[in-house]
């Protein structure tokens, strides 16, 4: 990461919040590269905190409840796939992933366990700024009361409230598993392409090979009621990309 350091140098747990600037948890034991990527962020307008322990993770993220949280997948005390699900039930903020550039179990695993996206190490540091901009746009979207709320025989989906319920029950949703429902339920009847849906949700062409879209739908299906086996709601057209069927 090529970074000039600039600033005081901190220590790598120290804090400093502020009202003005949205905040960013680093949960990374690299210290260097904590020290960069702060240092880049804060230059960018962000407030930043860095933790090295991977054992403190959690209770960081609950206890500061963060605009967006970066973590890395290899960490002492606990790795980055534990403290993503153990975090989930009580932070519904974007989680980034920091995952090794080579292996794809690590970028699917990570989505399972609820990340938002991923950025492979070495981390280019304009790569990370676009992608936790464009995470933290899609969780700041506000649609007026009335106007953003589609209904599905059992299933309702809110963009204003950025939930969805299945009889009457709340889901456990993720930032960007509401996201990927929300784009499909708003296009019901036509099927979305994987290019069409790299594009909206995350601002980049798709190389053919990324699973990310696959692991969401996976974990969207039985959340909406569908049989993951035999889905009615949520389908795959193959060769093409998914349809999301409307009520008859």
């Amino acid at each position: 990461m090529t970074i000039a350091v600039t600033g005081r140098q901190r220590g790598a747990s120290e804090s400093v919040l502020s009202n003005d600037h949205d905040h960013v948890l680093i949960i990374e034991d690299d210290e260097r590269l904590a020290e960069l990527t702060r240092d880049y962020l804060e230059a960018n307008g962000f407030t930043v905190t860095v933790e090295a322990d991977g054992a403190k993770g959690v209770e960081r993220i609950v206890e500061l409840q963060p605009d967006l949280v970066i973590l890395d997948l290899m960490l002492p005390g606990e790795d980055g796939l534990s403290i993503c699900r153990r975090a989930r039930p009580d932070y519904d903020g974007p989680i980034l992933m920091l995952t090794a550039r080579t292996d794809d179990m690590d970028q699917v695993l990570g989505l399972e366990m609820g990340a938002d996206d991923y950025v492979p190490k070495p981390v280019q540091p304009r790569v990370l700024l676009a992608r936790m901009r464009a995470l933290m746009r899609r969780a700041d979207v506000s649609i007026p009361a009335g106007e953003g709320r589609l209904t599905f025989s059992n299933l309702e989906i809110d963009s204003a409230t950025r939930e969805a319920w299945l009889e009457g029950e709340r889901i456990d949703l993720t930032s960007a598993e509401f996201d990927l429902l929300w784009l499909l339920a708003s296009n019901a009847g036509r099927v979305l392409t994987r290019e069409e849906i790299f594009s909206q949700l995350r601002g980049i062409k798709y190389d053919g090979q990324d699973r990310s879209i696959d692991v969401r739908v996976s974990r969207i299906r039985p959340k909406v009621g569908d049989d993951p086996n035999q889905p009615h709601r949520i389908k795959t057209v193959r060769s093409k990309g998914y349809l999301f069927v409307k009520d008859s």
